[in-house]
Parts: C-alpha cells; sequence; structure tokens
C-alpha cells in the first residue's frame, strides 16, 4: 500500500513581508508582549513560515502592561453557539494572504485551511496557581493550553535509538516536569509531539529531491517534511500534520481522555477548488475515523507505534487501533438513553454512545464537531497583502463562522489557527507521489534552462523545498462561554476591534484599527456582542506610535456618530441609539450606562452603581478620565446587546 495523502502547498520566491496574517481573531505569529517591531522567538508555539514583523500582541487586561502576571493578560471571551441553527454565535473571521488564492487567478494552486482545538477552561487553581508536585499534577499542566507571559519556547528530550521502557518513562517524566512551566505557552502537548517524533514518515509523500535525513531514534519521522527536511522543532507542532490535510494519522494530543479533555483539531472549513469537497469532508476528521498504531496501554511505556500502515502495525507487535474525533464527552450522560436525549436537544453536533477508541469497550456519550464547512476561496491577486477582488464593500480575506457549542455548558479555552496551502502548477499536487522524486523531469533545485536555444543557459531561482509551502497563523488563546438563559433561540453577533497602533506602513502586514465587521446588518430579534482587546507594550522601539495617547498602547471605544462621514461623535445623552438597547450580560444597565461603559472602555462601568457597576467605578465616584485613554483598560468585555 502507498500511503499517500493530498494537500497543496505553498510557494515561496524572493522577499516575503508575512504570507499569511490573521486579522480576527488576532493572530499572533508567535508574538506575544515583545515591544519591538519583530517577534523574539519565530518556533515559540509553531512554524508560521512568515518573517518576524506581522502578528499582534496578547491583550492586556488593565491600563498598564501585564508583564509576567497571567492574570493580567486578557483573552477575549465569546459566547458560544446553541444547540439550534437559530442560536448561532456568528464570528467574523478576517485574514490577509500574500501569493494569491481563489479561482481564477490563475497563477498558484491554492486552498486555505481553518481550524480550532479546545479544552474546558478549569478554574484559578489549574491556571496559573497550579503548582502541584505529584505526578498527575505535573502531567495535566503539560496538556494546558495557554499564551504563557515569556518568549521562550518549551523544551524537549527527544528519544534514541534502541530506548527502553524505563529510559522512556524518566524522559518523559523529565519533558512533563520540564514544560509544566505556566510562563511559557502551550498549544499542542508534549506527548503528540513526542508521538510525532517516533512515527515513521509517510513515504509515499513526494519530497523532489530534498534529503529527508534520520532523527536520533534511528529512523526519517514526521518530523520532518519537504519544507522541514532539518527536522526543526516549533513548539510541540508536528511538521507532517502541518503541511498535509487532511492528515492521516488521529491529531489526539493524549492517548487518553485527561481531564481538560483536550481536542483534537477541528475542522472548521476548507477554502479552495470545491470539487474537492467530497474528498475533504470524508476524510475530515470531525466525522471520520483515524487509525494509528498502539504498542501499549500501560503509562508507563510507550504506547505509539512508528508504523503508519495496519501490516507495518502487526510487525512491529503492536495493534492498529481505530479512533475518533471528539468536541467533549458529557460526563452527565451515563446511558445509552441519556445520551440519545443529549442528542434530542442538540440539531449542531453529532452525539452518540461509542467508545473513543476501538480497543476500549467502556462507552461514553461523545459529542462530535458539525461537518467541516467547504467553500470556494476568496479570490486575491499574487504579492498583494489586500482586499479581495471585486464587491460593493471590498474587505480582505473574511468567512463568517459559527463558534461551537458545547452541549456539556462548560466555558472553554480554544486557540484557532489558519492554514495557507499554494502550489506551482509544474506537477498535479493532488497526484504526484514518491514515484516522482529525484526525478528532473519533474522539479529541480536551480535548473538551468536552454531557452535562447544555443546551449548558453539561465538558472531559474527554484527551491523545490518552496514550491510547495504551507506558511500558517494562530489566535491567541479565547475563551468560549456558555449562553445565558436569556440568550436562548437568539442569534449574537460577535463585533470586535482589528489592528493595531501605528500607521500604515508601522502596522503592515497588520492592520491599522477599525470594527470588524464594519458592516452589520441585524434584525431586531438578534443580539450583538461587543468587545475589544488591546495590548499596553507594542511600541516597536518608538516606531509604531503614530496617533495620540501613551506610547505602546492600543486603546478603542465606540460612540454613536452623527454620520458615517463625519468626524464628530453624538453627545450621550442625545443619542437616540443608546434607548433602543439593554444588556444582557449587565441586565440592570439602563442605556445610559452602556454607553458610558463603551465609551470609555470600561473605566466607568455606568452612571451609578447596580449590581453588576460597582460604585468605585461609576461616573458619580468621578474618577479622573484620561481624555485619551491612557488610563484606560486596554480590553474590555462590553456587553451583549439586545434591541427594542
Amino acid at each position: 500500500m502507498r500511503l499517500l495523502q493530498a494537500t497543496i502547498f505553498a510557494l515561496l520566491s524572493g522577499a516575503v513581508i508575512s504570507d499569511i496574517s490573521l486579522h480576527n481573531p488576532r493572530g499572533s505569529n508567535n508574538r506575544l508582549n515583545e515591544n519591538t517591531a519583530d517577534r523574539k522567538n519565530n518556533n515559540r508555539l509553531f512554524d508560521s513560515q512568515n518573517n518576524n514583523k506581522g502578528g499582534y500582541n496578547t491583550g492586556d487586561r488593565l491600563s498598564g502592561k501585564a508583564g509576567n502576571v497571567p492574570e493580567r493578560v486578557y483573552s477575549m471571551q465569546y459566547f458560544g453557539s446553541g444547540g439550534s441553527s437559530r442560536e448561532s454565535s456568528k464570528l467574523m473571521v478576517e485574514w490577509t494572504n500574500q501569493h494569491g488564492c481563489g479561482d481564477g487567478e490563475g497563477k498558484v494552486i491554492c486552498n486555505l485551511v481553518l481550524q480550532y482545538m479546545c479544552q474546558s477552561n478549569g478554574t484559578s487553581s489549574d491556571y496559573p496557581k497550579g503548582n502541584g508536585k505529584g505526578k498527575a499534577d505535573v502531567e495535566e499542566r503539560t496538556l494546558y493550553m495557554r499564551d504563557g507571559t515569556s518568549t521562550d519556547a518549551l523544551k524537549f528530550s527527544e528519544a534514541r535509538q534502541g530506548e527502553s521502557s524505563r529510559k522512556y518513562t524518566n524522559r518523559m517524566l523529565k519533558n512533563f516536569a520540564t514544560n509544566s512551566d505556566f510562563q511559557k505557552g502551550l498549544h499542542e502537548t508534549v506527548w503528540w509531539y513526542d508521538s510525532c517524533k517516533y512515527r515513521e514518515a509517510n513515504g509515499g509523500l513526494f519530497t523532489a529531491d530534498q534529503n529527508l535525513g534520520k532523527d536520533k531514534i534511528g529512523h526519517v519521522t514526521s518530523a520532518r517534511t519537504r519544507q522541514n527536511n532539518n527536522g526543526g522543532r516549533s513548539g510541540y507542532e508536528c511538521p507532517e500534520e502541518r503541511d498535509y490535510f487532511p492528515y492521516w494519522a488521529p491529531t489526539l494530543q493524549s492517548d487518553k481522555l485527561d481531564r481538560f479533555q483536550r481536542t483534537p483539531w477541528i475542522d472548521l472549513a476548507w477554502l479552495g477548488d470545491t470539487s474537492k469537497c467530497s474528498f475533504i469532508k470524508s476524510n475530515s476528521f470531525n466525522r471520520n475515523s483515524k487509525w494509528r498504531c498502539v504498542l501499549s496501554t500501560a503509562s508507563d511505556k510507550r504506547q505509539y507505534g512508528k508504523s503508519i500502515t495496519a501490516k507495518g502495525c502487526k510487525a512491529e507487535k503492536g495493534k492498529w487501533v481505530e479512533f475518533v474525533s471528539f468536541l467533549e464527552v458529557l460526563k452527565g450522560a451515563t446511558s445509552e438513553g441519556a445520551c440519545r436525549a443529549a442528542q434530542g436537544k442538540d440539531s449542531r453536533n453529532r452525539i452518540y454512545w461509542g467508545t473513543l477508541r476501538s480497543d476500549d469497550s467502556k462507552k461514553v456519550c461523545i459529542v462530535q464537531a458539525p461537518e467541516v464547512m467547504c467553500k470556494p476561496a476568496p479570490l486575491t491577486r499574487v504579492n498583494h497583502l489586500g482586499n479581495t477582488g471585486g464587491g460593493d464593500d471590498p474587505n480582505a480575506s473574511r468567512i463568517e463562522v459559527d463558534l461551537p457549542h458545547f452541549p456539556s455548558g462548560e466555558a472553554k479555552r480554544c486557540v484557532m489557527r489558519m492554514r495557507y496551502n499554494i502550489s506551482t502548477g509544474d506537477y498535479d499536487p493532488w497526484r504526484t507521489d514518491a514515484s516522482s522524486n529525484n526525478n528532473k523531469d519533474v522539479i529541480s533545485n536551480n535548473p538551468a534552462i536552454d531557452v535562447l536555444g544555443n546551449g548558453e543557459k539561465l538558472q531559474l531561482a527554484l527551491n523545490t523545498a518552496q514550491t510547495g509551502r504551507t506558511f500558517q497563523d494562530r489566535s491567541h488563546v479565547f475563551i468560549v462561554l456558555p449562553r445565558l438563559k436569556s440568550m436562548s433561540g437568539k442569534t449574537i453577533h460577535n463585533l470586535n476591534v482589528k489592528g493595531k497602533r501605528g500607521n500604515l506602513e508601522q502596522t503592515f502586514p497588520a492592520n491599522e484599527y477599525d470594527f470588524i465587521p464594519d458592516r452589520l446588518t441585524v434584525r431586531t430579534s438578534d443580539l450583538v456582542h461587543v468587545q475589544w482587546t488591546g495590548s499596553n507594550s507594542h511600541n516597536n522601539n518608538n516606531d509604531g506610535n503614530s496617533g495620540q495617547g501613551k506610547a505602546g498602547t492600543d486603546r478603542h471605544n465606540l460612540l454613536q456618530m452623527k454620520a458615517l462621514d463625519k468626524s464628530y461623535p453624538v453627545v450621550i445623552k442625545n443619542a437616540r441609539f443608546w434607548s433602543t438597547v439593554s444588556s444582557l450580560t449587565s441586565p440592570d444597565a439602563s442605556g445610559e450606562d452602556i454607553a458610558i461603559g463603551l465609551a470609555t472602555s470600561g473605566f466607568y462601568c455606568g452612571k451609578k452603581a447596580t449590581k453588576t457597576c460597582p460604585a468605585a467605578f461609576t461616573l458619580a465616584k468621578k474618577r479622573k478620565l484620561n481624555d485619551e485613554l491612557d488610563n484606560a483598560p486596554a480590553s474590555y468585555f462590553g456587553h451583549v446587546l439586545k434591541f427594542s
């Protein structure tokens, strides 16, 4: 059996600025809290393949820098979707990609993959205060997804050839202990990366003339790909899984269902050639099983084998085990009947009574995410980080998605990633496999071509590691909150702010400020959650401070304007809009209270004290607000507005 799973990679020629940048939710490009124009660590959490400029800092909760205090970092908090199609929580995802994409572009073959990974949010005793020294406490901290407060990357001790069970156990305990440091960020887990560094590379893939060397374990592993042939590590992501989609192995982050119920990567949307939709949907892990080789289920032994085929697993004396993806497992549904009842309340997810893996007889109530969305990619031109082509309302590339629904009612912490895959048309990226490796008639490095026909050749600047390539960006950690009862049956539109401090040249390849969506039409029965986040530490070494206010700070607010083309706002007492809204998150707030909070970015929570607005933070207390919002919070949870 020749294993080949198709994806399309990215082409890169010459210098780049940022090949893909997420603008909403804010993409990090591996930034954290730097006060420089360039990020400090391009391998902190993932391999973006972008250069060092670009990305947005984590949000600060207050008016000062969060520093090394995790509680002062602000994570965006969205209310999730409900169980019915009428209860969507709409999020506008926006990005720019440099090398073009979309039907009709013609110069590249392209697709984009949007995914997310979640876990239970836990409590402050889990993060950031979790400091237990026991094995279980330490191991749990290595599973807890976080942005961190240090730009240093977590460390990793890799296996060597002939590693015994005892050495494996001691090495992984060392990894757990080293990587339980909450100051450092974590997306994928060390367990996932260790399995990647042991699993054999897919030998059916086209690697052109790139030489994939062996790892210390003694064979070529899935940590090496055509664009990562040296096996470089970025966080704990697996290079082969990053570069190929749909991936053939389960992307589970642990050998068992952990206390935080860390999900695998959930496929949200695939944007590209829609003739491939059937293939994408039937190979997405969301609703389709994946297999891997299991050597043992004992906690003191390596559970995962190196083989990626049933035949190879048998030769390895392992068991070929089927795994399913999950959004969560409903602990409260302890019987098949209770699980069926949960499905009866949820038309969005698939909920069923079954096993998470075929070698486990224990059945649980499994929630699976909706089928992956498959749509055409927005049309963009080559070498341009700008708006998409055509339309009456031009914007950067966008797709409106529904945030997930977690029927358990638990708050979740998640991260979103977008992968940008492009290839040249020198060969068919969907059909070209290992049989074409080292074939100069297909493609080769820096070929010299006799274009003049007289024996004098011109050399192409062509790198086969880059004629098919994957770029990516990821969000910072965000929270998905359970809905309030008052939100039942209603659609929520998330109205946020994109961009960062500076003029166009200073912020590029990020954006200047704007609301997103910048035009929003809603029904009176819909809800709008107004919320934003900003940083107090990104001053680009004083080269990104165009505008007013304290250097290196983001500040936002919302007021009613006299007209779209006018510079002046309407004074709150004269603004009719606020008499038409109420707040579901602060139900005792008046329209005027809501307006005051949004105008001051939460410096004041209202005019007078209410149950949700402490007296110390009211306008009546006469705290002094800086007229450029310097002493206002950089981030604001805002209000979920209801209209009358």
